[in-house]
């Protein structure tokens, strides 16, 4: 009786089934249209009303019979087809062609998303002349009972160049693509060559493809040199992504008419008029040791009432990049400097990002800055925004300022440790109101002089870094307050702005990821209201320290939203702050120009922004920062497996990362290096896939080997195009 209860107040009574249903499905013609997507998600089948209904999870019977008079009428008005005995497909002549994005994979099928996040699949051979990511359209073709979709035209090609190794066959080649996702190689015909030869890795621009059964046909646009070289490869990694490999002519043009500071005789006395002096206020930057761009600073004073003054001062970027120059529609275009593993690509020509806009040591500086008056628990009690000239006294490194905070020995000890104190009080604040600590070891590299690994180091976050960080989240969360301008009564914002926001993860997710956590021993509390705040921190605070600390912390991120740039502002979730921004890097990022000019815009008393263009530059800036994102993984990828060529056969202790049927992913404990074993490479028992525990059991031995596992592994190939790593298991 306790089960049937339970299994009925679950479901809900017919009633509530059939609400459900409306509610979720909407009136009858979003029905119609969601009848329609059904046999477009499966066009080479006849349909009855109970595999429609069952396709859109409606229950209710009488949800159900309203389906089966939908049918029929669309039959009437020739939208489908009547097959007899209660079966329909789609009438292909009625049928308007849909637009996507396909992704086809590496067996010839196709899969194209739709943008209300339907997908059509397509059979081998129905992809046309697209590649993956194109954007194509979609129509029907009707062959006796079945109907199938088919690409029937590219309208958006992904790439404007594509990437590929150069084979010469006699006078002309074949260009392969490095990209494993692009399933067909070019044809170069010999004019097109343009002088590459047998292995060079090159830019190519498709020239013309007509018929999906030939090669496309490409044109050498650039030479990038042999395959295997370090600048070749890095090179081809930014193309690859679409991100740009130099300047234009006129940002270079633009740019040297910018004087270096070390010959500009120091900064514009009417300049220095317009701005709040804080050169004489004890500032300092920390950065990393190889740092060449310093764009943020901190200043501290004691105050006569015993509270503190804090600045964070920023580089004030916007007072050499105007509007409509040439230097800032190309950051417009590039929207983020690019981090590879040797080199930075960055946004700004190297004149502003490092040297005038570079808060260096020992030189005064133009800069925007938040000034707070902080009591001793780190409580803001006044704040100041506004353009100021600033002098660093002295540059910290990392380390540097670390070793002052250990100790409290050294120049500068003391006002480091009351910075401490008082990000402490900040980040403790925060965790408590729900902030997430989401800090992930990083991979470093030590190379020669020709880009060879030689070392790995794991890079951590110390006191030193967190510092630096719970200044710099105050700054940005403030700046958001201030620029949302809240109404005092609604608490919502009553100007335009740009907000970094990050949504609430998704349940489905979060019920996932606690089945996860609890195959691995740990409970975690079921997702509510009350607890939905905390409920991951609390996961990370409970396996911090254990082995599969990093393992969880990577799953976790994973089931949540992805932060973006907007101007609706949902508040960020991970750092819990109702309104946040980027305004601390403008070196390095499009998005804090923006701000910087809101800023001023709004303390100028000006009238609102234009939203429709702020919403263009969040856009592409989303767009740019996931291919920067993308890149640097493939460069360290890359450096990882060139890394591991050298140690083929040698054993290591790993974790194990992830599996999928085909296999497990494993993580080397000592460098992070990431590789594959196949299933069919286990070792000497018969290994079934066990999708709940996510791992592999042994059928003989019983043994489990399963996600978080520690395991020892061989390094059996290393493939430097396709940035591959494969390992043995070695069990015991």
């Amino acid at each position: 009786m306790a089960r049937n209860k339970k299994r009925s107040s679950g479901r809900g009574s017919k009633g509530q089934r059939g609400k459900h249903s409306i509610s979720q499905h909407g009136p009858p013609e979003n029905i119609r249209n969601s009848i329609l997507d059904v046999f477009k998600r499966k066009p080479g089948k006849l349909l009855n009303h109970k595999q429609v209904s069952s396709a859109l999870g409606i229950l209710n019977h009488d949800v159900r019979r309203l389906i089966m008079e939908l049918l029929n009428e669309m039959a009437q008005q020739e939208k489908l087809e009547d097959m007899g005995r209660g079966k329909y497909k789609l009438n292909v002549k009625q049928l308007e062609s849909a637009e996507g994005t396909i992704q086809i994979t590496k067996f010839g099928r196709g899969f194209v998303l739709m943008p209300n996040g339907n997908e059509i699949k397509l059979d081998k051979g129905a992809t046309g002349t697209a590649f993956w990511g194109d954007t194509v359209l979609v129509e029907w073709a009707s062959f006796g009972r079945k109907t199938v979709p088919f690409v029937s035209k590219v309208t958006k090609r992904m790439r404007e160049v594509y990437v590929v190794i150069i084979e010469q066959i006699k006078d002309y080649g074949f260009g392969h693509p490095t990209d494993p996702k692009l399933h067909d190689s070019f044809f170069i015909p010999p004019q097109n060559l343009n002088g590459s030869i047998d292995g060079d890795k090159v830019l190519i621009e498709m020239v013309s493809w007509d018929r999906n059964d030939d090669s496309p046909v490409g044109n050498v646009t650039r030479v990038l040199g042999q395959e295997g070289d370090n600048d070749v490869e890095m090179h081809a990694i930014l193309a690859e992504f679409s991100l740009p490999l130099e300047f234009p002519q006129e940002v270079h043009d633009e740019a040297a008419t910018f004087t270096p500071s070390s010959e500009s005789g120091g900064l514009d006395p009417v300049e220095i008029s317009k701005r709040h002096d804080m050169r004489g206020t004890l500032t300092m930057t920390i950065d990393p040791v190889d740092a060449k761009d310093f764009d943020d600073a901190l200043s501290i004073k004691k105050l006569k009432n015993g509270n503190w003054e804090i600045g964070v001062h920023i580089a004030d970027v916007c007072h050499y990049v105007k509007p409509g120059s040439a230097i800032d529609k190309e950051a417009i275009y590039r929207a983020t400097s690019v981090y590879l593993v040797d080199r930075t690509i960055p946004m700004l020509p190297e004149i502003l990002s490092n040297d005038l806009c570079s808060l260096r040591p020992n030189e005064d500086k133009y800069a925007f800055s938040v000034v707070f008056e902080m009591n001793e628990k780190a409580e803001v009690v006044q704040e100041w925004f506004g353009r100021t000239v600033i002098h660093s006294d002295r540059r910290f490194v990392y380390e540097e300022a670390q070793e002052r905070l250990e100790t409290g020995k050294g120049d500068y000890a003391e006002e480091l440790q009351t910075f401490f104190k008082l990000a402490s009080q900040l980040r403790d604040t925060r965790y408590k109101n729900g902030g997430i600590d989401f800090n992930t070891e990083e991979v470093r590299f030590e190379l020669d002089e020709d880009g060879k690994p030689l070392r790995v180091k794991i890079k951590r976050m110390k006191e030193a870094n967190k510092l630096i960080e719970d200044f710099m989240l105050l700054a940005n969360a403030r700046v958001a307050r201030f620029l949302a301008k809240v109404h005092p009564e609604k608490n919502i914002p009553t100007r335009t702005s740009v907000y970094r926001i990050h949504d609430t993860p998704d349940p489905d997710k979060v019920r996932a990821l606690r089945t996860f956590v609890g195959r691995l021993g740990y409970e975690m509390s079921k997702p509510n209201k009350g607890n939905s705040k905390s409920l991951i921190r609390d996961l990370l605070l409970l396996t911090k320290g254990t082995p599969i600390e990093e393992t969880v912390k990577i799953m976790a991120i994973k089931s949540m939203a992805k932060a973006e740039y907007n101007t609706e502002n949902i508040g960020h979730y991970g750092l819990a702050f109702p309104y946040y921004t980027h305004f601390t890097s403008p070196i390095r990022r499009y998005p804090d120009v923006l701000v910087h000019r809101l800023l001023q815009q709004y303390l100028d008393g000006e009238k609102d922004a234009n939203r429709d263009e702020l919403d263009i530059r969040c856009h592409h800036s989303g767009i740019m920062e996931k291919r920067a994102a993308e890149a640097e993984r493939a460069s360290i990828k890359y450096k990882q497996v060139e890394f591991l060529m050298t140690r083929i056969g040698e054993t290591f202790q790993g974790i194990v990362s992830g599996a999928v049927p085909r296999g497990m992913f494993i993580e080397i404990k000592e460098n992070k290096c990431e590789g594959f074993v196949p299933k069919e490479a286990f070792p000497n028992d018969h290994w079934v896939f066990d999708e709940d525990r996510l791992g592999f059991e042994a059928m003989r031995s019983s043994k489990l080997i399963a996600l978080g596992d520690e395991v020892k592994v061989r390094v059996a190939s290393a493939d430097l195009l396709k940035r591959q790593l494969e390992f043995e298991i070695i069990v015991k």
